[in-house]
This record gives structure tokens, sequence and C-alpha cells, in this order.
């Protein structure tokens, strides 16, 4: 046993729907730009023919589970939305082909990816680290886990609305890498491991929030999720 000088952070976890057992989450790794309209309007258009999938991650500690009020976050003026699937690993799995990926699949979640885009931007435009504009105190916004063994969801609407008003809609058909490539490909620069949550890109029409707005967001077939915006810290 191990004594501590302070005590040890709590292990972060989620609902899981249908269960009284919780879902505890081991890593947070998201997929950047993977919708083609989305990476069009951020200016990096993506050619998947010579391109790699590319990924950021934020720390369990950012997440915050859906229905919460926020704090809107200090040093931006730009924060904006991400509406995500979200895929949770169940299994550990290394090197994994994309014929053998669904095996690590336990379930899915809506999510939101929450970004200071301003510091996004420019950590982006001085190639330095996105850690600053992406990991976000309770900047990682996730439902309750919905558990889908072995499913690869492929299709599906996705949509996101801010005080009622429908700011982004999509399809999951749309993903530049769908699920099946995401999970081999991260599986071979990560042993994913159970407690795995992968975030796995926004569609296009991301846009700023204030304080006192209200964010609703939904993947069909799987859940909603929604968060509110309070004021600043």
């Amino acid at each position: 046993m191990h004594t501590y000088l302070f005590t040890p952070p709590t292990v972060e976890s989620l609902p899981i729907r249908g269960r009284q057992e919780r879902f505890p989450v081991n890593r947070i790794f998201c997929v950047g730009r993977n919708y083609h309209a989305h990476a069009v309007e951020m200016g990096r258009p993506v050619d998947k023919s010579v391109e790699q999938a590319f990924y950021f991650t934020k720390s369990p500690q950012s997440l915050v589970e859906s229905g919460a009020a926020v704090a809107y976050p200090p040093r931006t003026s730009n924060y904006h939305y991400e509406m995500e699937l979200v895929v949770a690993i169940g299994k550990t799995g290394f090197r994994v082909s994309e014929a053998n990926a669904h095996e690590l699949v336990y379930g899915y979640a809506a999510g939101l990816d929450m970004t200071r885009r301003d510091l996004q931007l420019t950590a982006r435009d001085k190639g330095r680290p996105w850690d600053t504009g992406k990991d976000i105190e309770q900047g990682a916004v996730c439902s309750a886990i919905v558990p889908m063994p072995g499913v690869v969801i492929d299709q599906g609407a996705i949509a996101l609305e801010v005080n009622g008003v429908t700011r982004q809609s999509s399809g999951i058909d749309k993903l530049i890498w769908n699920i099946r490539e995401i999970i081999a490909d991260l599986s071979t620069y990560y042993h994913l491991q159970p407690g795995d949550l992968i975030y796995t890109g926004t569609p296009e029409g991301v846009g700023a929030v204030v304080p006192g707005d209200r964010i609703t967001g939904r993947v069909e077939g799987v859940a909603e999720v929604a968060l509110d915006i309070g004021a600043a810290d």
C-alpha cells in the first residue's frame, strides 16, 4: 500500500444506460478534421489519399456529464462547440486490423469537444501544441454510454442546436476515416484499453457560444447531449 502526500484524483466515469455500474474513463482521444466540410471551414481541406488521420487528447479530468452547467472558460473570447459521436472502448487492442476493430467496441455516446478556438488557431498557425485550446477544464462533455458491443455505426444523423437554432447537421456516413479505420489506426500508436473514449470528429457548422447559451445535440440511434454555458469564473 502506498501513502500519498495528498488525496489522489477520483476515477472519472460516466453512467451506462441500463446498468448500475459506471464506465471508468481511462483516456480521451480525439480525431482532428474528420469531416470534409468542417476541414474546409477550418481552412485545412483533407485529401485522404495522401494524408493520415491525426489525433489529440483531452485529460479525463476535463470530462463533464451531459446536462451540466459549466463556467465560460478563462483566456478566450471565442469558445466553440463541436458535436461528435463518441466510441467507448471495452477491450484491450494493439495493432488491430480494420476487420477486427469492432471487437474493441463496448458502446457509443454523444459528446461535445469544447474548444478555445482563438487559442487553438494561434497555436496551430505557430506550429505549437493545441493543449490550451483543446484540453479545457469541463471541456469534454459526454452523454451516458450506450452499450452496443461489437457494433460499428456507419450511418445516422448528427446534429446540434444552440438555443434551439440548428447549427450543425450532417451524417456519420460523412466521416473521412470511419469507425473501423479510426480504431485500427489509433491502435498502431497506443495499446487501446477498456475505458478509452474516442471522439470521432465534428461536422461543419462549428461556432461560438456565450454565457447564457444552451447547447443541445444528438446522434441518431445513440444519445442526446446538453450543456449550459454559465458566466465566466
